[in-house]
């Protein structure tokens, strides 16, 4: 998502859940909480939108063909009252999704996988690179992948013992696997445009 705004860091304001009731709904603009800190971004550029459906692509069709879970797009995951954000997107095993969706249709619990791709700005990069690689770490996801589209890479962290590592950095010509994902396999390049 490409970021507008951040919440007054440092000023002793923590927002909740609750708080975002009350803000405007806007189709074009996404609210993030991260340990109580609002981010407020707009819809993301059309490139950045598209390779996300050409990731949810490569990764439903496994998902259809394995059986084993489903791709969701933006989904939101609702960690806590002071943690609370929209992935890009997040594949999640079907028994993992029976117990952790709630009636509105949230995660409330960590995803196996979850899927940034980057945004140009240092907002978004400090955003996804760091305050969510933290959440996620805390929360438990299993690996974390951060695609950029201007360097035409993926990065690719997985949890080692209670936190996530970069475990590899694949360019354009390499293949993407994954220890979650038994039998799935693509080159970087056919997540990018």
């Amino acid at each position: 998502m490409e970021e507008l705004t951040r919440g007054a860091a440092g000023s002793g304001i923590r927002w909740t859940t609750r708080d975002l009731e009350v803000l405007p709904e806007n189709e074009w603009i996404r609210y993030e909480i991260i340990d109580g800190e609002l981010f407020v971004a707009r819809a993301p550029h059309r490139k950045h939108q598209q390779v996300c459906v050409k990731i949810a692509r490569q990764l439903d069709s496994w998902s259809e063909a394995s059986g084993l879970g489903e791709v969701v797009i933006s989904p939101g995951i609702i960690f806590s009252d002071t943690d609370n954000v929209i992935p890009d997107l997040v594949w999640v095993s079907r028994s993992l999704l029976t117990q952790t969706e709630d009636e509105a249709g949230h995660l409330t619990a960590a995803p196996e996988l979850v899927i940034e791709v980057l945004s140009a700005g240092p907002e978004n990069l400090r955003r996804d690179r760091e305050a969510k690689l933290k959440l996620y770490s805390l929360k438990g996801v299993r690996e974390y992948w951060i695609v950029d589209r201007f360097a035409r890479q993926l990065e690719v962290y997985r949890r080692d013992k209670a936190q996530l590592v970069l475990v590899i950095t694949l360019l354009e010509e390499d293949e993407i696997t994954s220890p979650l994902l038994p039998g799935f396999g693509v080159t970087v390049s056919k997540f990018l445009v």
